[in-house]
């Protein structure tokens, strides 16, 4: 536990290296502000949330950690998971979901899963982060056009409709101002301009909003200040509350309903399934941003500390407001660039948050929704990865090709649980499929490898790994030979692998063929293999079965059975 900061401490950094981590950590706190605030509005819970997740995760996972540049927070991955469940059971649901994922990521590091994690592949990655980026950019539709929509519920396809159908209210003055800071955040990387793009888009929106509501006594499009409110403590207010996040039980905070929860066996049974895919999506993402970071930065991470960390992270950022979180990819990539080396970026970006809270939130209630929408807009077109889909689709084998297409398909017309479910039991089987063309069984009865056969013996040379799915295969041809056959030889020089469903057929043939009255030889199987053969028994058949190194060794063996 804790590699990175113990790292980061024994290598004793620089007083420029501590510069520069501080430097990069503010960065990253201002790109991470609005991003906090917008994908915690996309999950269905009000904004403040988001940045208590930036504050209380980006801190403790980074210090408890095993990459020493991941920043952590709310990430666009979790948003079609996190929304479902805030609307069957509330923000108190959401937060006791977060928790409960806390300590299965803790036991997936304790249980050294970390790397584990990095067996999922490409096409089942590709397919579901593509659809949630589909999905994340079809909700913010509605607030990017202003459209008046009473309720987006359902399905994908009946919250597409209803958004169709809702084209003709579209206000010009939103759709205005989405489009503006959509294009800055286009345009902006162009100038190679040190100033984050989300800041200048952000600005321009707020200012955009603010001239076309002059002359009015209110503003005439949404805003943060006008879609949320906050009472804490006899304190009330629009917006986001300037005040530090309050500790509280998860369990007692109110669900849909509007009551408080209440811990019971009940609540924990049926909000496993969501704490277990939060846990699960969020090691994906953390170890696959630390992968990344990884190739940027040239430093290596601990896999299972930082399935500790972000588990540590997860059950103490819900005690304090904060969802899920994980690490994010494009924050990372901007700490790394911006001369992050160690967990101090983190904490500073954590820092940073912290002010903004105190200092800069009435500020900040003056966003419209529209620039948040464009912002996760972007988010969405970045997570797609749709240059990575494209040549996926061109170049990948006919059946990775199904693997994304229904990955990508099941996450947006269903749920990412099923798609990743669904997707990694087709490439698990379509594995299958390709390791059993891998396995061979040849019949040889004249010479093989420069030797002669006796006669009245039979070879069958045997390749490739011998496991459930190729077992019966591969050895269903050598109980059927010519009855002058007395001796058969297995040669099993070039056997990877031999599962408990070889080892059943192995028996299953040593038994038939002593019945029968025929020799077996088997020849060139690896010492750990034999061993496992003669522990399910098969050397209670000594007097018809044995074993050989070599194929002279086997032709010997066969001359005396004979």
């Amino acid at each position: 536990m804790f590699s990175a900061l113990r790292k980061s401490l024994q290598s004793q950094p620089s007083a420029q290296q501590i510069q520069a981590n501080v430097l990069a950590g503010l960065t990253v706190g201002v790109i991470a502000l609005p991003l906090s605030m917008a994908l915690a509005i996309a999950s269905g819970v009000p904004p403040q949330h988001g940045l208590y997740t930036a504050l209380v995760a980006g801190i403790v996972i980074a210090l408890s950690g095993g990459s020493k540049v991941n920043i952590s927070g709310p990430t666009a991955a979790f948003v079609v998971i996190l929304l479902p469940i805030v609307q069957q059971y509330g923000l108190g649901g959401l937060l006791m979901a977060g928790f409960m994922a806390g300590f299965i990521l803790i036991f997936m590091g304790l249980g050294r899963l970390g790397k584990f994690i990095e067996i999922v592949p490409y096409p089942v990655t590709v397919g579901f982060t593509a659809g949630i980026g589909v999905v994340i950019a079809t909700f913010q539709i509605k607030d990017f056009l202003g459209l008046q929509v009473a309720a987006v519920d359902g399905h994908y396809l009946a919250k597409l409709a209803a958004l169709i159908q809702a084209l003709p209210s579209v206000d010009w003055r939103e759709a205005l101002i989405g489009a503006l800071t959509l294009a800055i955040l286009l345009v902006w990387p162009k100038f190679r301009s040190k100033i984050p793009g989300h800041l200048i888009a952000l600005l321009v929106g707020s200012l955009s909003a603010y001239l076309l509501s002059l002359g009015l006594s209110e503003f005439s499009v949404a805003t943060i200040g006008s879609r949320f409110s906050y009472s804490l403590d006899g304190l009330s207010g629009s917006g986001i509350p300037p005040l530090l996040p309050q500790f509280e039980w998860p369990w007692n905070l109110p669900g849909a309903d509007g009551t408080p929860l209440g811990l019971s066996f009940e609540l924990i049974r049926q909000l496993l399934p969501a704490a277990l895919t939060i846990a699960i999506l969020g090691s994906l993402e953390s170890l696959l941003c630390a992968v990344v970071a990884d190739g940027m930065s040239g430093k290596k991470h601990n896999p299972n500390d930082e399935l500790i960390g972000q588990g540590i992270g997860n059950i103490v950022a819900p005690l304090l407001g904060g969802i899920p979180a994980t690490a994010a990819i494009a924050r990372t990539a901007a700490n790394v660039k911006s001369g992050g080396s160690m967990p101090l970026a983190s904490v500073v970006h954590g820092l940073f948050i912290l002010l903004s809270i105190l200092l800069l939130a009435p500020i900040l209630s003056y966003i419209p929704m529209a620039s948040m929408a464009a912002l996760l807009l972007m988010v969405a077109w970045n997570m797609s990865e749709a240059k990575h889909f494209v040549r996926t689709l061109k170049v990948a084998p006919k059946d990775d090709i199904i693997v994304l297409l229904l990955c990508f398909s099941l996450t947006v017309l269903f749920d990412m649980t099923i798609a990743v479910a669904v997707g990694m039991g087709m490439a698990a089987m379509l594995f299958i499929k390709r390791s059993v063309s891998l396995t061979q069984a040849a019949a040889i009865e004249d010479s093989h490898e420069g030797y002669q056969l006796p006669d009245k013996v039979m070879l069958y040379d045997i390749n490739g790994p011998l496991f459930f799915g190729s077992a019966q295969k591969a050895l269903k041809t050598i109980t059927s030979v010519r009855p002058e056959v007395r001796v058969i030889i297995l040669d099993m020089t070039e056997v990877t692998l031999i599962d408990m469903s070889a080892i059943v057929a192995m028996e299953s043939i040593a038994k038939d063929l002593e019945q029968r009255k025929i020799g077996l030889v088997i020849n060139g199987l690896l010492p750990r293999m034999i061993l496992k053969l003669r522990r399910a028994g098969i050397r209670k058949h000594s007097g018809s079965v044995a074993f050989s190194r070599n194929l002279e060794d086997s032709f010997a063996i066969a001359n005396k059975m004979l």
